[in-house]
């Protein structure tokens, strides 16, 4: 697989609970990768919660530090990165995000909304009515997730070992091949 990606990062792009962070980690293990999370490192960077973050400094200030992460984290090689939600709605993301493998994890917005129910740690999910916020969210977004290089539907609650083996297995079908080299016949 390596000798296909050449040591190109992959980035796992899509809505908050589709399991970036978790597929991530099982990813990079199997395929003896780095990983990191873009969310994490702002929050140690900051030395706050993302929804800390949002509160005292406001989503433009968060997604300014996302992309100043999303920067740094460019340079790496042979990384999957689990990146945050909102990371496509930066142009300035997708020139960082196009240097190495997209992946977008595709959760309906009903079983996002059984992963999140119970989690108050997001910040755009608070004091909202969350199968409406996560539609419209969808809504502004799907566009932008749809440039990724590769779609992965998840539509049932599979175990994350599955859906990584499965994203894996996929990656080859994504990838331009070189053009086979056509020799002189003469």
């Amino acid at each position: 697989m390596d000798d296909l990606l050449k040591g190109l990062n992959i980035y796992l792009v899509g809505m908050m609970g589709t399991g970036k962070s978790t597929l991530a980690k099982i990813i990079a293990e199997m395929m003896n990768y780095r990983v990191l999370d873009t969310d994490s490192i702002i929050e140690q960077l900051a030395g706050q919660s993302i929804s800390e973050i949002f509160a005292e400094m406001g989503e433009a200030e968060f997604r300014q530090l996302e992309t100043q992460v999303l920067k740094q984290v460019a340079v790496q090689t042979r990384t999957v990165v689990a990146t945050g939600g909102g990371i496509i709605l930066s142009q300035a993301n997708w020139y960082y995000l196009r240097q190495g493998l997209t992946i977008w994890l595709d959760v309906p917005t009903p079983l996002l909304a059984d992963r999140l129910r119970s989690d108050t740690s997001r910040p755009l999910l608070q004091n909202v009515d969350l199968d409406t916020k996560l539609s419209q969210l969808m809504q502004q977004r799907r566009s932008l997730y749809a440039e990724s290089d590769l779609q992965m539907q998840i539509s049932t609650a599979r175990p994350p070992r599955a859906v990584a083996e499965d994203i894996i297995a996929t990656i080859p079908s994504v990838l331009r091949k070189p053009p086979e080299y056509i020799g002189d016949k003469n």
